[in-house]
């Protein structure tokens, strides 16, 4: 049987495969009975789960994080689709491909890489392109790089993730950055490639996301600095002054300290790049949550926690074939 995937379901579909459980939890009808509620998910994206009958015999056959096999039907409830799960259990080790459940860039790995070898080609300042290249030859640091998402639950939330998001934030940086004179573009090229580098020691994406002992003691940006600090004590005569700005640009690039930033910016690039990335991130947020609830008939999607609103879904817009 041909692997059916979450985005592919339909209304009243019979479906069996498997799924990974994001979220377990047993909770009670209104008469009292208990179910159990699952977030499954898949590469394509995520769907509820419920199991009406025997729900604290199933509970006990897996754990959270856990690839399952899941026979039910596809149900509606208030506009979104549903599964309804008839039978479950854990899946063996040998039936489970991990490409099938975590969601990846629709970019393709190879040519983000050859556009960030070209992004690192055009900076001029031979001690930043010395050592943005030490990392590209760094082979270890490039599979984890091109690998990580970049981040648990914001923006980015896949596969391949922390490359794109880079390599976003690296194109918007060529777009502005012109029009302000003062700018060192050397410099904000060099931090924009560097800036969550330590994403790749901070988030666990082998199996489902989530951090590293690493990522919650000590967080992507000190991890970034001391990456680059590393790379630095490697490279000869690399200017004092030019590593004191570029970390800069790391410690301030999330803007103020309520977001977890140690430093708010103090130059026109520090400046700069956080906006940037913070425009970035935000932009994927919304249309990966627009995405994820395309289906809906609501022209509005369901509350967004973390931006604390609704979406309005964008509408097709007739173009004027004459202009």
């Amino acid at each position: 049987m041909d692997r059916v995937f979450i985005n592919q379901f339909r209304k009243g579909q019979s479906v069996e495969g498997f799924f990974l459980a994001k979220e377990k939890t047993v909770s009670k009808t209104k008469t009292g009975n208990p179910y159990l509620s699952l977030r499954l998910a898949d590469r394509t994206g995520e769907i509820e789960g419920r199991v009406w009958d025997k729900a604290p015999d199933f509970k006990s056959l897996f754990e959270k994080d856990d690839v399952i096999k899941v026979q039910g039907e596809v149900d509606e409830f208030q506009g979104i689709l549903q599964l309804r799960i008839l039978r479950l259990r854990k899946a063996a080790a040998g039936e489970i491909n991990l490409t099938d459940f975590l969601p990846q860039s629709a970019r393709d790995m190879d040519s983000m890489l050859s556009e960030l070898r070209e992004m690192v080609n055009s900076v001029g300042n031979p001690h930043l392109r010395g050592l943005l290249e030490s990392f590209l030859a760094d082979q270890d640091f490039i599979n984890k790089f091109k690998t990580a998402p970049a981040a648990k639950a914001m923006h980015h939330v896949y596969i391949g993730g922390l490359l794109e998001h880079t390599l976003s934030v690296l194109r918007l940086i060529r777009l502005v950055a012109p029009q302000y004179q003062a700018i060192n573009m050397d410099l904000i090229l060099a931090g924009a490639f560097l800036h969550d580098i330590g994403k790749v020691d901070e988030l666990a994406y082998e199996r489902a996301f989530d951090y590293t002992d690493m990522g919650r003691l000590l967080g992507h940006i000190t991890l970034t600095v001391e990456k680059i600090d590393e790379k630095i004590r490697s490279l000869p005569d690399f200017p004092e002054n030019l590593a004191l700005l570029l970390k800069h640009l790391i410690l301030s690039h999330h803007g103020d300290y309520v977001f977890g930033s140690p430093k708010r910016p103090k130059t026109i690039e520090a400046l700069l790049l956080h906006h940037l990335d913070d425009l970035d991130a935000k932009i994927n947020a919304f249309m990966s949550w627009i995405e994820k609830e395309k289906d809906s008939p609501s022209r509005w999607t369901s509350y967004h926690k973390l931006f604390d609103r609704f979406i309005l879904k964008p509408e097709e817009i007739e173009r004027d074939e004459n202009n």
